[in-house]
């Protein structure tokens, strides 16, 4: 287990619910680069309907431009248009490239929370067998009732799984 549980600023010395996401935090900053700013960045407006509507306004005035409605003098891509094809084209690639930067970085938070919940869950049971032999809890008696338990459960879901099917 890393880090330990008293810090500065925690009162009392313990760590109160928000021990953990000021933890978690710590950690995803530390992993979080310039580079990684930016395409979270990048990705999260390509995500809205402002970039659609860009998009689409966009298009709308090269089209019109270049279909000479504004006169043969504002024509700079005749049909079909390649200039806007190649540049709509290299946009996807630096598009789905930031994607998949920030899906990388989901899933590098995703890891990290997944370490942190372990970490937590190995805690509460180490301190939960701790705490039940001092009251004169039998460890070995809950395990047991707590793997009937989750036998039951499994036995419940399969037969609810199997009558969805």
């Amino acid at each position: 287990m890393s880090g330990a549980v008293n810090g500065p600023g925690r009162p009392g010395g313990l760590g109160g619910p928000g021990l953990r996401l000021l933890r978690e935090q710590d950690v995803l900053a530390r992993i979080r680069g310039t580079e990684d700013r930016i395409a979270d960045s990048i990705t999260a407006f390509a995500g809205t309907m402002l970039f659609v509507y860009l998009h689409a306004l966009w298009f709308t005035v090269w089209i019109v431009c270049n279909e000479g409605v504004f006169g043969q003098a504002l024509i700079w891509d005749p049909f079909p248009f390649g200039l806007l094809t190649m540049i709509v084209s290299l946009e996807a690639i630096f598009l789905s490239t930031f994607v998949m930067v920030s899906q990388n970085r989901q899933a590098a938070r995703e890891n990290v929370r997944a370490d942190l919940d372990f970490e937590t869950n190995v805690r509460s049971e180490v301190w939960s067998i701790h705490m039940g032999r001092a009251l004169g809890v039998d460890p070995e008696e809950v395990e047991r009732r707590v793997q009937e338990l989750l036998a039951e459960n499994r036995a419940r879901m399969s037969g609810y799984a199997q009558a969805r099917e």
